[in-house]
């Protein structure tokens, strides 16, 4: 299993942050679909743009309260699972809820409050975590106004 440290994670972005300025620098597919996220979170640049500050930042909680590494990890967390509809059914879940939304960047945010809250309670109790309350908790927002 990949299980990537937060400095592998921060060099990550940093380093696709870098091959996306250059005009035909190559990208592994998962480079390009963090490249795209990248771009929808013009905020992040002057993060990104610093590898060695990024590292020696770990452990530190950013001032506006959002750490840019989890926000695109998330991002590509729900582009991957979707990618390969694990859990089963979040592919129709998401897709409900963008067609709802009519923004694929907009509903990827409400997702992440879904898996983010599967996360936690999972962590606050012991259990592993719970994809069909996931994916429940998605549609439920697809379902809502």
């Amino acid at each position: 299993m990949f299980n990537p440290s937060q400095a592998d994670v921060r060099r990550f972005f940093c380093e696709v942050y870098r091959k996306a300025a250059l005009p035909d620098a190559p990208m592994e597919a998962i480079e390009t679909l963090a490249a795209q996220w990248i771009g929808e979170h013009p905020e992040y640049r002057d993060t990104l743009s610093d590898v060695d500050s990024a590292l020696a930042d770990m452990g530190n909680q950013p001032a506006e309260g959002v750490n840019p590494f989890l926000h695109l990890s998330m991002h590509l967390s729900i582009s991957e699972q979707c990618s390969i509809d694990q859990p089963p059914g979040i592919r129709q879940a998401v897709e409900l809820l963008v067609a709802r939304r009519g923004d694929l960047h907009q509903a990827h945010h409400e997702v992440m409050e879904c898996l983010g809250r599967m996360l936690w309670e999972s962590q606050r109790s012991g259990r592993p975590p719970d994809g069909q309350a996931y994916i429940e908790h998605v549609r439920q927002r697809a379902t809502r106004d």
